[in-house]
């Protein structure tokens, strides 16, 4: 039961944890996009961005890829080594993004299917105690079976209570995840369209 209990308390602490930062991600995605659709200067925008210390994960998919951008086109590469570095680029810092929103996500799928075993665990050991006890009993009625078997049903009770909030956000959050990551792609997209234009 307190394996249950610290798997709950540790689960609903992430759960807290990533729905700020999911909230967070969101909303630095919308902001940013809005300031780079504007029109306004690819390099003014570039160093609003790379002096920033926070930012999103476009943000700083948009930082990579225009820094590449813009030291082969001093070193004067080709314009097809410059898009495809700059690309390479862009690919590594989403990875790199995508791999930080994911954290924890893994254990929070861990919990939720791993907690409703561990209470069936307790309940199986708790019920066998139960019955165990009936041995010494020289009559034996409901009455001393009972409360065993109702202690023993509280694991099953509290595994529960540790998994169903861990499925429920793991589901939800990575549907959100998703959704970050393909706006992601879309923007890496069209970002190299911008450069090849450049070019």
């Amino acid at each position: 039961m307190l394996l249950l209990v610290a798997l709950s308390v540790w689960s609903w602490w992430q759960i807290f944890l990533k729905m700020f930062q999911l909230r967070r991600a969101t909303t630095d995605t919308n902001a940013f996009e809005a300031d780079f659709w504007k029109g306004g200067e690819l390099n003014d925008l570039y160093q609003r961005t790379a002096q920033a210390r926070t930012g999103s994960g476009m943000e700083h998919i948009f930082t990579a890829g225009f820094r590449e951008f813009a030291k082969h086109r001093r070193q004067g590469t080709a314009s097809a080594i410059t898009l495809d570095s700059a690309r390479r680029a862009m690919r590594a810092t989403y990875q790199r993004e995508i791999d930080a929103i994911e954290a924890h996500l893994a254990g929070l799928a861990t919990v939720g299917s791993v907690s409703p075993y561990i209470g069936l665990l307790g309940t199986v050991w708790g019920i066998m105690n139960a019955f165990r006890g009936l041995a010494n009993v020289s009559q034996a009625t409901l009455a001393n079976v009972a409360p065993g078997i109702a202690e023993a049903l509280i694991a099953t009770a509290i595994g529960l209570f540790a998994a169903i909030p861990a499925v429920v956000a793991y589901n939800r959050y990575m549907h959100d995840v998703d959704r970050l990551s393909v706006r992601y792609e879309s923007f890496i997209e069209e970002f190299s369209n911008i450069l090849q234009r450049q070019a």
